[in-house]
């Protein structure tokens, strides 16, 4: 260790130097004290006359306490993402790595390390993700003489990264925090930390509006006639912003064609999307448009003109995943032909206010133009071309989709003011997925639609009380044909709506409280910084093992403040023979009755959820 630098009140390095190998290391660790969130990074430098080879350089290590011995990662699938394994840490490590090219929906660069009585509202744990949106390794290990440690940073292909003298590396940022009072309380302090350090200035003024996307509601089968009726429909339930969906552009009648050709069909769309895009703001919607900038279909005009423009491997076969290749993005005059492509979409329409930017595939053959694993280099093209448009296109929003959740981290959420959780609009799934996302992301980021009464993926029936509720508590919209609404449907959805509207700000900005659950319900709730004003929310997933359901204990109130409680969702409630629910509504509970006896749940059916609110009344209120 050569040097300690203080930069500021909140940031120090730390600077060491091999004399022998020639290399630097630095050290930067920055505090917000607002959030007890660490942002910690390593830059190394090549001080000798040789190429350095560097295979792997962690964000700095961080040692762990001896008490700390159960670890929690987040693993999952297409449609399955954030999903928890628990384990407790053994002699040696503790390793994942992730080479899909993305942050992956399988292996999430996030951790937690605890102490094993930890739970939601109780116990030591510490929380770590790396904000990378490109291949990543993950590892906890346990010495043998008792210490452990923690190290997450860029996975490097062989022959990825080769500095030249003076040539510098920098690593992904790792983003630590601590809590002695639960899961529920560290996640508080990393949704503290997006929200102020990670989301613009204008995302946090705006009301998050709430979407209607086309994807499950039509597909491919576009027609301008059938899109103003599904956007007369969506403008009365109480929808602000439109989502054109894939199949708009040139040649898109399926998933085979078009990609890279990033022009309106004009065989769909004669008179270009004007027509349709006037007839959304008229209804007093926004207009958002979906992308795929970095992909490309083989069967394009794009492709046929620059076939050496994708990433390959010599010798190895393409696989043509869902029909694409994955563009060079290493190549200049590849991302100056999106910027361009892009850019003079949006300045055609300027009522484009919305990208969902999507990536369907995995990065399998990483070798770029030169020949060289492309992945880091890859991963900073599509960085600098989203910072480019947005420097160019002030107020331009962008969601970060990757056949749902495959590109979420922190890195990515720099960039953009959204992320599509999952593409499972099963309410049941969702509640599971949205749980785990909540660690690291607020619920304001996090895309929550409304999906069709029979789910595209899983088949399953949902009620649209349920589905409903369960996208109240995101970033809410609707992806469905709004034509399968009955009478009923559309008038609960368009409560559900309003209802969300009414708390939106709420929920928004409050603290999340995930309650532990037994697995029949998945419930939680938020509370604002005073404790004046909470919402809850119960979630029957399956049937009770018992003869009544467990009772639901508030978290997060004061003791002696005086809450009115009341049930908010569904407009009316189904149970089985008349309950407590019945002679408590409106009635008045101090903080500690309600957190330590709790309420007493209904008999339901599955799939039903509830949702309180609590309100502080004055002592003399009646």
């Amino acid at each position: 260790l050569n040097e300690i630098k203080q930069i500021d009140e909140a940031t120090v390095e730390f600077s060491s130097t091999d004399n022998l190998r020639g290399i630097t290391l630095v050290h930067r660790l920055q505090l917000d004290y607002h959030s007890n969130v660490l942002e910690a990074s390593t830059r190394l430098t090549n001080l000798n006359n040789l190429p350095l080879q560097v295979n792997w350089c962690a964000a700095p290590t961080l040692q762990l306490p001896h008490h700390v011995n159960q670890l929690t990662s987040f693993e999952g699938r297409w449609s399955n993402e954030f999903q928890r394994h628990s384990l407790g840490l053994f002699l040696g490590s503790f390793v994942r790595e992730n080479r899909k090219g993305k942050t992956s929906h399988d292996t999430f660069p996030g951790l937690l390390l605890h102490t094993a009585d930890a739970n939601e509202q109780f116990g030591e744990c510490y929380g770590f993700h790396l904000g990378w949106s490109g291949n990543h390794k993950m590892q906890a290990e346990l010495l043998a003489d008792g210490r452990r440690y923690l190290q997450m940073g860029e996975l490097l292909l062989p022959g990825e990264l080769t500095l030249n003298t003076g040539q510098s590396y920098q690593s992904p940022s790792l983003y630590a925090s601590f809590s002695a009072a639960g899961f529920s309380h560290l996640s508080a302090n990393f949704h503290q930390f997006v929200k102020g350090n990670l989301l613009s200035d204008a995302q946090r003024q705006k009301p998050r509006p709430v979407h209607y996307n086309t994807w499950e509601g039509i597909y491919f089968e576009h027609d301008v006639a059938t899109l103003q009726q599904l956007a007369d429909k969506v403008a009365k339930l109480g929808v602000e912003r439109f989502v054109l969906d894939d199949g708009w552009f040139k040649g898109r009648r399926g998933d085979h064609a078009g990609l890279g050709d990033w022009t309106v069909d004009t065989t769909v769309y004669p008179d270009g999307l004007a027509p349709l895009i006037e007839h959304v703001n008229k209804l007093g919607m926004e207009f958002g448009i979906w992308l795929e900038p970095e992909m490309v279909n083989p069967d394009s005009d794009l492709y046929r003109q620059h076939p050496d423009w994708v990433l390959n491997s010599e010798n190895n076969e393409q696989l043509r995943f869902r029909n694409q290749l994955v563009l060079d993005l290493t190549r200049i005059e590849v991302t100056d032909y999106l910027f361009t492509a892009i850019d003079d979409l949006l300045r055609q329409y300027p009522a484009i206010a919305y990208i969902k930017w999507d990536m369907n595939r995995d990065i399998n053959h990483a070798g770029n133009f030169e020949g060289k694993p492309a992945i880091h280099q890859q991963t900073l093209a599509v960085y600098r071309l989203i910072d480019r448009l947005k420097a160019v296109h002030t107020g331009l929003e962008i969601e970060s989709c990757s056949s749902g959740g495959a590109r979420i981290d922190y890195g990515v959420l720099k960039r953009t003011d959204r992320v599509w959780t999952s593409d499972s609009n099963d309410a049941l799934d969702r509640l599971n997925i949205q749980r785990g996302c909540s660690f690291f992301f607020p619920a304001s980021v996090m895309g929550a639609h409304v999906g069709p009464r029979n789910c595209h993926i899983t088949g399953r029936r949902v009620s649209i009380e349920m589905r409903a509720a369960v996208a109240l508590f995101g970033h809410m919209g609707i992806e469905m044909d709004p034509r399968e609404l009955t009478d009923a449907e559309f008038t609960t959805l368009s409560a559900a709506i309003a209802l969300h509207k009414t708390h939106r700000a709420f929920i928004h900005s409050a603290q999340l409280h995930r309650l532990d659950t037994d697995g029949d319900s998945i419930n939680f709730g938020f509370v604002d910084e005073a404790k004046t004003h909470g919402l809850f929310a119960y979630n029957s997933v399956r049937e009770t093992a018992r003869t009544v359901p467990d009772r639901l204990r508030f978290v997060g109130l004061a003791e002696d403040k005086l809450y009115r409680l009341k049930r908010i969702w569904p407009m009316t409630l189904r149970e089985y023979s008349a309950s407590v629910l019945s002679v408590i509504e409106n009635q008045h509970f101090t903080g500690e009755a309600l957190m330590q006896f709790g309420l007493q749940m209904p008999i339901t059916r599955p799939q039903t959820a509830i949702v309180f609110e609590l309100t502080e009344q004055s002592s003399g209120a009646s």
